[in-house]
């Protein structure tokens, strides 16, 4: 028998592989389209209340936000139209990376077009077959690629693990030239917050990089939304990379790289992700600078986050929902007990304008789905209380275990 060995072929076995067969429960819930849902919802006389969405502070569509990136696309055009290397340099690209090393308290900052990019590059860039990168296990996608990307050898220790993690250093580092460790700030999938005082201890007493992805932590941890730095007291200078995202907080897209003025210089000229790369569009570094404003301006925006994230996991606890090791720092997960649970759950808050998706197998333990909620400085009471009463009702009509069954 011939066996076929076509990209469809391939493409198909793939897609089994991925899980991707759970487009089988119900309506699809995925790569539906934001505005056509709120425009749907408006017709039928109500409103889409959206937990899918990072836009931590409610800034996404402000009106100085839409206005500078209007002001940028009439004065300077729309693209960078090179790499900066060569040709692609504009001036509000310095200007906003001195604004986010000052906001951050980092010597300097280098911005890329792509987040993911950013982590995938430098981890790859860094790294050599004489050294070792130890990362948190439930560390993101692009610093996984970045750590296997490269000739250096990989372990994980286990999430948030600090025991772990100084067990396997102990045992290898002195094998390796250089040690990098990585982790994220505020993991995505959990809604919990590395240690980095510990994590900075096992750096000065292993001889390590550390390297810190604050995607979802900037404008969410400390006072004033400047990291995870801020939120224990510790000096960021001391933490050797921090990689950050514009897609989240800045209500638009990219990535870029805090660290020492001399690192930078290196990555400049040598860092393959934004060398080869176009630099960041000026109408997205516009916007993204006007957001980094009105964060420094209104700090009251933080303040009004953690206000809503804690009333929803406390609420949501309250209820028996089952929301894992979230710490109330606008992400908070409601786990569910098998992919058919999750999938309904998300369908019945959509028929009732709460737009939820889940989160299955692709990226979380297949024995672990939820439905992640990105809570906003946007929301409002009313609409916290009523998702979780949503979700409550369901899990009662459904027979979903509740948090004292489970500690039963």
């Amino acid at each position: 028998m011939t066996t076929d060995r076509s990209l469809v072929s391939f493409a198909m076995r793939r897609a089994r592989l991925a899980g991707i067969g759970i487009l089988e429960f119900g309506r699809v819930p995925w790569f539906l389209a934001l505005d056509a849902l709120k425009a749907n919802a408006r017709r039928r006389g109500g409103d889409l209340v959206s937990f899918a969405n990072y836009d931590y502070l409610g800034l996404a569509d402000h009106p100085a936000i839409k206005s500078a990136a209007h002001a940028t696309v009439d004065g300077v055009g729309v693209g960078a139209l090179g790499s900066r290397l060569v040709g692609g340099e504009r001036l509000i690209h310095a200007e906003f990376e001195e604004a986010i090393a000052q906001f951050i308290g980092s010597e300097g900052c280098l911005t890329l077009v792509s987040g993911y990019l950013t982590n995938l590059s430098t981890i790859s860039h860094l790294m050599g077959k004489l050294d070792l990168i130890v990362c948190d296990e439930l560390s993101h996608n692009s610093i996984v690629a970045g750590a296997k990307g490269c000739k250096a050898s990989v372990k994980m220790f286990r999430h948030n693990d600090i025991g772990h993690l100084r067990s396997l250093l102990k045992e290898c580092r002195a094998n390796y030239h250089n040690c990098l460790i990585a982790v994220e700030s505020l993991y995505s999938m959990d809604g919990d917050v590395a240690d980095l005082p510990e994590l900075l201890k096992l750096k000065s007493e292993f001889d390590c990089w550390l390297l810190v992805d604050e995607a979802h932590s900037i404008g969410v941890l400390g006072e004033r939304g400047r990291g995870i730095s801020e939120h224990f007291g510790e000096d960021p200078r001391r933490i050797d990379i921090i990689i950050g995202t514009l897609s989240k907080t800045f209500a638009s897209c990219g990535g870029f790289i805090c660290a020492a003025e001399q690192v930078l210089l290196m990555m400049r000229y040598t860092l393959p992700g934004f060398v080869y790369s176009v630099g960041l569009p000026p109408v997205i570094a516009a916007a993204a600078k006007t957001a980094l404003k009105l964060l420094v301006e209104e700090p009251e925006r933080v303040a009004m986050l953690r206000t809503n994230t804690r009333r929803f996991l406390e609420g949501a606890r309250q209820a028996g929902l089952q929301t894992g090791t979230a710490q109330g720092h606008a992400i908070v997960p409601v786990l569910f007990p098998d992919l058919k649970s999750t999938m309904m759950a998300s369908e019945y808050l959509l028929d009732r304008g709460i737009y939820a998706p889940p989160i299955v197998h692709m990226g979380v333990p297949q024995s672990l789905p939820r439905i992640r909620f990105f809570l906003s400085a946007r929301h409002t009471a009313v609409e916290i209380d009523r998702t979780i009463a949503m979700l409550a009702e369901f899990s009662a009509a459904n027979a979903v275990p509740s948090t004292a069954a489970a500690n039963g």
